[in-house]
């Protein structure tokens, strides 16, 4: 099993939550709360033997199920903590439709760029990501988050001082765990994994 390599500067583990049905078919899934399929329950026991040698000094989930029981499978729920900031985007109007369905009626229709009618905007998303990286950072120790796909993306955006839009260049498969964290000391963001362990069986 995979061990996560030891640095100096604290490391902030991040993973996305298993399948859901609505994931497996490309659905936007926001705020509805639906629980993962049996593939995204195996995913997360498994998400939770590659992060066995890992001792966090703190643990944040999204309240949502699919998340929070992705953490529970995964062995870190006597320690996790729910933070309401990182739910996933809510979608609005588009909430349940893939984005085919959705550029049928907008051609063109770019998620970071147009937004969702009644959902957030890009910039409500960010300020959430930015509360969220406040409180990790003031944190001396390993941090492990259990969220969402799009709600990472400006996580990991924000980490690295990239402006939100940019998030949508980052793309996360379901159980999969990323690696934010530190170059030369904390003033030097980086990432130093990604989208680690979406092929594996």
């Amino acid at each position: 099993m995979q061990r996560f390599a030891q640095h100096p500067l604290p490391q902030i583990f991040v993973a996305r939550h298993g399948e859901t049905e609505w994931s497996r078919n490309r659905q936007h899934t926001g705020l509805t709360d639906i629980d993962l399929t049996d593939r995204g329950v195996h995913d997360a026991q498994r998400l939770g033997r590659r992060l066995e040698n890992l001792t966090p000094d703190a643990v944040f989930t999204s309240p949502l199920r699919r998340a929070s029981a992705t953490c529970r499978f995964a062995g870190y729920s006597e320690m996790a903590v729910v933070d309401p900031d990182l739910v996933e985007w809510d979608y609005g109007q588009y909430e349940g439709k893939t984005t085919r369905e959705i550029q049928q009626q907008r051609p063109g229709w770019n998620l970071f760029s147009d937004g969702c009618p009644a959902g957030e905007t890009l910039d409500e998303v960010a300020d959430r990501a930015r509360r969220v990286i406040q409180r990790i950072r003031a944190i001396d120790g390993n941090v492990l988050i259990f969220s969402h796909g799009h709600m990472l993306n400006v996580l990991a955006a924000c980490w690295i001082e990239l402006e939100p839009r940019f998030g949508e260049r980052f793309f996360l498969d379901p159980a999969t765990v990323s690696i934010l964290g530190y170059h030369h000391d904390r003033d030097d963001p980086v990432i130093r994994m990604w989208n680690s362990g979406g092929n594996e069986e």
